[in-house]
């Protein structure tokens, strides 16, 4: 027996399948529409050129507006009309997708309050990190550790910007100009 370590198998492309696969009723709420402090955030989901990305599959993961992770069975919650935490949104074939939530609260003193995104999109060999910083039209980039190391003249791509009452705005761009900055959570060595 050798002391090698494991190592993962390598991923595949996936799909496009995601609509018919993984899509659950309600899914793009995470509190109900017309709850007490709801949002929408909405958005478009491109490929390097700019087109819509019509079969991609998005998942949010968030703290509550007081910065709690929810450990909340998620349809059950749902069904009951409180805050799941998560939530998985198909995008439609124009690129667009939208959900209803709450401004997340920061998760530690030293932190913005921030979402978890995944992204799902044929063509990718393994699935997207990123986060949504949801900040006021002209606020200033929230200080945080993590924006704080990334490019400033890309750290805008993390900006959900308000564009409206209760409204927030946070397009994905997979590749080329302004790119989304993505997360590599990499296993520990």
């Amino acid at each position: 027996m050798t002391s090698e370590r494991l190592r993962q198998t390598p991923s595949q492309t996936v799909g496009p399948f995601f609509g018919y696969a993984l899509p659950f009723p309600g899914g793009a709420q995470l509190v109900p529409a017309g709850a007490a402090g709801a949002i929408t955030v909405h958005g478009t989901v491109t490929d390097g050129e700019g087109e819509p990305i019509p079969d991609a599959l998005l998942e949010w993961w968030q703290p509550d507006a007081a910065g709690r992770i929810s450990q909340r069975d998620g349809s059950r919650a749902r069904e009951l009309g409180r805050f799941t935490g998560f939530g998985r949104i198909t995008v439609d074939l124009g690129g667009h997708y939208e959900l209803t939530t709450l401004l997340p609260g920061a998760v530690a003193p030293s932190t913005a309050p921030w979402a978890l995104v995944t992204v799902f999109a044929r063509g990718l060999l393994h699935h997207l990190f990123t986060r949504a910083y949801l900040v006021g039209a002209d606020d200033p980039v929230p200080a945080d550790p993590l924006l704080d190391r990334i490019d400033p003249a890309r750290r805008e791509t993390l900006l959900a910007r308000a564009d409206g009452p209760s409204s927030y705005r946070f397009d994905l761009r997979l590749q080329g100009d302004r790119e989304t900055v993505f997360l590599d959570y990499a296993e520990p060595v």
